[in-house]
């Protein structure tokens, strides 16, 4: 058996790559794909450039590919590759740029990348967070 970390229904992670550091994601079951809400999302000379909570972020590397939403309606997006931080270890996540600003958690990670790492308990919150606070706690005698 696989041994799986067991995540929450929300939890703060980094993402060092995009010199993003313990933001807000929800874990969300329901979602197939991984998703940042980032608004200005626009092309410039070859780079993918967007805004993410007040921090510009571009990139060299990035696709399009269909999203279906809950109310099934299918969406056009750019997908990014970066990296993200849980439990101390770096995981390669896709992630589909959204402008919603209205969305409450700024990161939403779904079953693509939860599948075979991680087991979700809807009653509790923050392991990774919670975990990254107790490496980085000190006990002076």
């Amino acid at each position: 058996m696989i041994n799986k970390k067991l995540l929450g229904r929300v939890d703060r992670v980094d993402f060092p790559e995009l010199n993003l550091f313990d933001i807000a994601v929800k874990i969300d079951t329901g979602a197939y794909t991984s998703a940042i809400h980032c608004s200005d999302i626009r092309l410039e000379n070859n780079q993918l450039i967007c805004n993410f909570e007040g921090h510009t972020v571009s990139f060299s590397d990035f696709s399009l590919t269909d999203v279906k939403s809950s109310n099934g309606f299918k969406e056009n997006r750019y997908k990014i590759k970066t990296k993200v931080i849980f439990f101390g270890k770096s995981y390669r996540i896709n992630l589909t740029l959204s402008t919603r600003d209205d969305m409450k958690f700024p990161v939403l990670i779904g079953r693509q990348f939860l599948r075979q790492k991680f087991l979700v308990d809807v009653d509790i919150e923050n392991q990774s967070y919670k975990h990254k606070a107790n490496e980085h706690s000190y006990t002076f005698a």
